[in-house]
């Protein structure tokens, strides 16, 4: 599904050239999970908004597809980290935002968003604020309006990062499980080993030494519950990307 070829992306600083990353290349196949991770400032954010297609590379480039990547494509949805919901607007018009955007009805776009409201456990919060729901929630919010369009690829920023330890194991496993469903491919990028580990087939590990491609996970979605994350496969391939992350 995803060819990167050659990338790269640098920003300027006191005019100076200053290179977040070089010569970047890796194919992702359809359907299999990619977690991307390493230190801060190492370029994480700066390819899942490249992968968008929101941020056009300096070299290289991206197929989706087969296609070159050129610009912002109907098939992908980003989920930021900090949600991105507006305020002045309640759960439901959050949620059904992009669709009234594309010119859907509020019927319509209800027929469509109500169901991903009830599927991630949120249907009950229609009328309320994002003021009014807890950090879980209101990561809930964003991805039922990713899902809403119906992307085949999904692309989320450090989406639980802020969340407490329980609610972040239950996201974890439900967007696992929604991407199985819904046969989305999924570009996740974070901070954490352990959930680097849980989430993705493949890791891009990056940090100022480069980049590296792994496979960390063989097991289908249904196996990957409480019991793996206390196993030793799941803990040799969390001490696999510890040890790659200290080159």
């Amino acid at each position: 599904m995803i060819q990167v070829r050659d990338l790269a992306a640098s920003y300027s600083e006191r005019g100076s050239k200053k290179i977040i990353f070089e010569a970047l290349s890796f194919d992702i196949a359809s359907g299999v999970p990619l977690s991307v991770i390493g230190p801060s400032g190492c370029g994480k954010t700066t390819l899942l908004y490249l992968l968008s297609g929101l941020k056009k590379p300096e070299k290289g480039e991206i197929l989706f597809r087969g296609e070159p990547l050129n610009g912002h494509r109907r098939e992908i949805a980003l989920v930021l980290q900090h949600y991105g919901l507006l305020p002045w607007k309640t759960v439901f018009q959050n949620a059904s935002l992009g669709l009234r955007i594309r010119g859907y009805s509020k019927k319509e776009a209800r027929e469509v968003v109500f169901p991903i409201l009830q599927e991630l456990g949120i249907d009950h919060l229609l009328d309320r604020f994002p003021n009014q729901l807890s950090g879980g929630e209101k990561q809930r919010v964003a991805i039922a309006r990713a899902l809403a369009l119906r992307p085949s690829l999904l692309l989320l920023d450090e989406p639980f990062s802020s969340l407490d330890a329980f609610t972040r194991e239950n996201l974890q496993t439900l967007i696992l499980s929604i991407c199985q469903q819904r046969k989305l491919s999924l570009v996740h990028v974070t901070h954490s080993i352990e959930e680097a580990v849980f989430l993705g087939e493949k890791a891009l590990v990056m940090n100022e030494g480069g980049y590296e491609l792994l496979s960390i996970n063989g097991l289908s979605v249904d196996e990957r519950d409480s019991k793996y994350r206390k196993s030793q496969l799941f803990h040799q391939y969390c001490n696999l990307l510890r040890e790659q992350l200290k080159r």
